[in-house]
C-alpha cells in the first residue's frame, strides 16, 4: 500500500525543522506507515504532528531521566519522598528501576527491568508488558525489540503499535487534534504546538 497524496522527502525536512536525519525518518516512514495505514494526509499530517512534539522533531528516542531531586518528589511523590529523592538524583538507570518497579509488567527494583523497559520510541514505549506485546505483533525477541526501538525503523513502528492500538487513524479521519492529544499525552499539554505542528502538515500536503 502507498501514500494516498504524494509524500516527499521535502516535507519532511519542512516538519522536521533541521533534523540532520530527515532523509533516514522519511525512508522509514515510507517503510513502516503504510503498514499500520497511515496514508492519508489528515492521518500523516497528525501522526507528524502529534510524534513530532512528543520527541522534540524525531530527536528524543529514550525517555530522559536525568532529574534532580524535588522533580523526582513532585513526578513520583511515594516512590521518591525527599529523603530518597536526594539520593537516586541524577542517576537515570537507578531512578528508572525504582520509578518503574512492580508495575507495567516489570519486577522489582533490584530486577533492572524498569530501566531496561524505560521510554523509547517516538511516543516512549513503557514498560515490560507493552516492549512484549510489542515484540509479539513484530515477530522479534524481547531483547531484539529493546534495540529496535532506538532504530529509525523502530522508532516509527513502536509509534504505530501505539497509533493502531489507540484507533488514532479514526480520530485522524475526523481531524480532532484535541481528542489524539488527549489520548497520547492524558491532558492537553502542548496543545498549541501540536496545532500548529498539524495545520503546516497540511498546509504542504496541499490540504
Amino acid at each position: 500500500m502507498a501514500f494516498d497524496f504524494d509524500f516527499r522527502v521535502e516535507h519532511v525536512h519542512s516538519l522536521l525543522q533541521g533534523n540532520p536525519h530527515a532523509q533516514d525518518w522519511y525512508t522509514a516512514l515510507c517503510d513502516q506507515l503504510p503498514k499500520y495505514k497511515i496514508t492519508t494526509p489528515q492521518r500523516v499530517a497528525m501522526f507528524m504532528a502529534q510524534c513530532g512534539h512528543e520527541s522534540a522533531n524525531f530527536t528524543a528516542l529514550k525517555e530522559n531521566l536525568n532529574y534532580q531531586p524535588h522533580a523526582l518528589t513532585a513526578i513520583w511523590p511515594s516512590r521518591f519522598p525527599p529523603d530518597v529523592a536526594a539520593q537516586y538524583a541524577h542517576n537515570q538507570e537507578a531512578i528508572a528501576n525504582r520509578a518503574y518497579c512492580n508495575r507495567m509488567g516489570n519486577g522489582d527494583e533490584a530486577s533492572g527491568d524498569g530501566w531496561t523497559f524505560h521510554g523509547r520510541g517516538l511516543v516512549q514505549l513503557t514498560g515490560r508488558d507493552l516492549y512484549e506485546k510489542f515484540a509479539r505483533e513484530i515477530g522479534k525477541s524481547l531483547e531484539e525489540t529493546v534495540t529496535y526501538c532506538e532504530t529509525f525503523d523502530g522508532a516509527i513502528e513502536s509509534a504505530c503499535f501505539f497509533w493502531e492500538h489507540h484507533n488514532l487513524n479514526a480520530v485522524s479521519d475526523e481531524g480532532d487534534i484535541v481528542k489524539a492529544t488527549k489520548i497520547i499525552n492524558g491532558g492537553t499539554l502542548g496543545i498549541d504546538d501540536r496545532t500548529a505542528r498539524y495545520r503546516h502538515a497540511l498546509q504542504i500536503f496541499g490540504v
